[in-house]
């Protein structure tokens, strides 16, 4: 085969260091943003935290402040709106994750902050985000405690049973051998171990006589440990931790509940409990009570009785993650409703207590201006790069917010009925829907709606909340998959407790309200809310 030469012609795509931090900024949640901003104030000596009032950071656009979206409310909260479109579409525009790669060959290289030629970067170096009042404060002032601090400072399990046994008085090894076993505990309260292998472990598989010192010790522990609050904490299964409750409950002189019951209840937890978790009455009845028609009643009140018990008593000392959910988006009705249509006006405007308030260094920035002439050399290139590099950062956060601003408020538009009415008003909407009025890329929706929260007068939603799929009703439209849930919760709640609606029913009855749902999906919904089948929603 002859050599042979060819041209080809391929379009080459590369993000500049102002357009990656841009979309980058884009995607972080509220928390991250906030860590961003940090990094930044420590990493770049003309970034800086305004404390005063001043306008906000223009750059020299021309449209700088100018609502994002005109409409009828933009009085009100047009004050954090508004970069260029030019700039907008540049750095918000369609650039999906595969495009950063294309900027790769040129990551070993300086980023260059100098700008991408779209917009010419003004000597204006004043605040943004003024209106947003200082978040510095000092735990240790004011009465007010942190929610962070509170969350964190729930007393564990542990804890709590260790402050119990400082009570007790005990030799030595009785304390040391409580502590083992209250140390050995899981998360829900229970001795997962057997106390031989709790002996083994701790004396080693050859010393015997060591071994059956320590069983011995540790049963007498365990005793002690079976009387401490919560009850039921030291059980090594759930039967034993039902019983312990309700051994508890008989020997209460207090308790309202009729002894025999409790008798039963204590048969029936010695019984296999797969018997009770099918709620077999008919044979439960027979192996706990002498039959009858008496029997079966006190068989049900003391299954009731078993069914109000703690199963893990742990459960309420487990250190489960607290997120403290700031929004990034206030709704706020506006006026009153539309006589014709019934749909309330509602105005959407940024939080200002989540906007960073931002500024160049005033003092830096000038000196480093005065000294254009002189023949600084690379610290001078250096120093003129980090103030571009702030001033750039500056601009991104607030193209940021936005940009969520912008899509918060199509959201609204769209879903004006859910606001006014409750979630069976939930209209289908995907986010290719939004990003065809807005000129956006999908990519960018999905970077915007992902933790970023909205809070509203019915409660404070994630933004991805308010994208659902649809399904087919008889008259040709689409019902939102979010109604549709809220209408199977609904009808669940209205529901015969001695005969609760199996799927198909609940299918059957959504096809009356002209709603197209398989009996599969709607127990793909049921299961998503939650909610028990119908042979477990059934009453005793």
């Amino acid at each position: 085969m002859k050599p042979g030469l060819s041209l080809r012609v391929s379009q080459h795509l590369a993000l500049t260091p102002q357009l990656q931090q841009s979309i980058r900024l884009l995607q972080l949640s509220t928390l991250e943003l906030g860590q961003e901003v940090e990094q930044m104030l420590d990493e770049n000596p003309f970034l800086e935290r305004a404390t005063d009032e001043a306008p906000r950071e223009e750059f020299g656009l021309e449209h700088a402040n100018a609502p994002a979206q005109a409409d009828e409310h933009s009085a009100d909260d047009a004050i954090y709106s508004g970069a260029s479109s030019a700039s907008s579409t540049g750095a918000e525009g369609d650039f999906d994750a595969s495009s950063d790669a294309d900027h790769s060959s040129s990551a070993a290289d300086e980023p260059d902050w100098s700008g991408d030629g779209t917009v010419e970067m003004a000597p204006n170096d004043s605040e943004w985000g003024g209106d947003a009042p200082p978040r510095n404060r000092n735990d240790s002032e004011g009465d007010e405690a942190d929610a962070t601090e509170l969350a964190r400072s729930q007393e564990s399990l542990t804890a709590f049973l260790h402050r119990q046994a400082l009570a007790l008085r005990l030799s030595e090894v009785d304390s040391a051998a409580l502590r083992f076993l209250i140390e050995s505990l899981n998360d829900d309260g229970y001795l997962e171990e057997s106390l031989q292998e709790l002996a083994i472990a701790l004396a080693g598989p050859d010393d015997l006589e060591q071994i059956d010192e320590l069983v011995h010790r540790f049963t007498v522990a365990q005793r002690l440990l079976q009387t401490l609050e919560p009850v039921g904490v030291g059980a090594r299964n759930l039967a034993e931790c039902l019983t312990l409750q309700l051994s508890a409950l008989a020997a209460d002189a207090d308790s309202t509940v009729p002894p025999d019951v409790v008798q039963t209840a204590l048969q029936i937890c010695r019984q296999p409990l797969e018997m009770l978790a099918r709620r077999d009455v008919r044979r439960l009845t027979q192996a706990c009570t002498e039959g009858g028609a008496a029997g079966e009643e006190r068989t049900r009140a003391a299954m009731a009785l078993i069914a109000r018990l703690e199963p893990r008593p742990g459960r309420r000392f487990v250190d489960v993650e607290r997120n403290i959910i700031i929004p990034d988006v206030i709704v706020r009705k506006a006026g009153r409703s539309n006589g014709t249509s019934g749909q309330q006006n509602f105005i959407v405007s940024l939080n200002p207590d989540v906007m960073p308030r931002l500024r160049v260094h005033d003092i830096y920035a000038g000196a480093l201006r005065g000294g254009k002439g002189s023949k600084g050399g690379e610290g001078h290139a250096g120093l003129q790069q980090r103030l571009q590099e702030a001033r750039w950062f500056i601009k991104n956060i607030q193209q940021r917010f936005d940009t969520i601003l912008r899509v918060s408020r199509a959201i609204v538009e769209r879903q004006k009925s859910f606001f006014t009415h409750g979630e069976l008003a939930m209209r289908p909407l995907v986010l290719r829907d939004i990003a065809d009025e807005l000129g956006l890329h999908e990519s960018t929706i999905s970077r915007v709606t992902t933790a970023k929260y909205m809070a509203t007068p019915i409660g404070t939603y994630e933004l991805k909340y308010f994208f659902g799929s649809g399904l087919g009703t008889e008259t040709g439209g689409n019902a939102s998959s979010t109604a549709v849930r809220a209408l199977i919760k609904q009808f669940v709640a209205a529901e015969s407790p001695t005969k609760p609606l199996s799927d198909s029913q609940l299918a059957e009855m959504l096809k009356e309200q002209g709603i197209e749902c398989a009996r599969r999906t709607v127990a793909k919904y049921r299961e998503a809310l939650k909610i028990a089948p119908a042979n477990l929603r059934k009453a005793l």
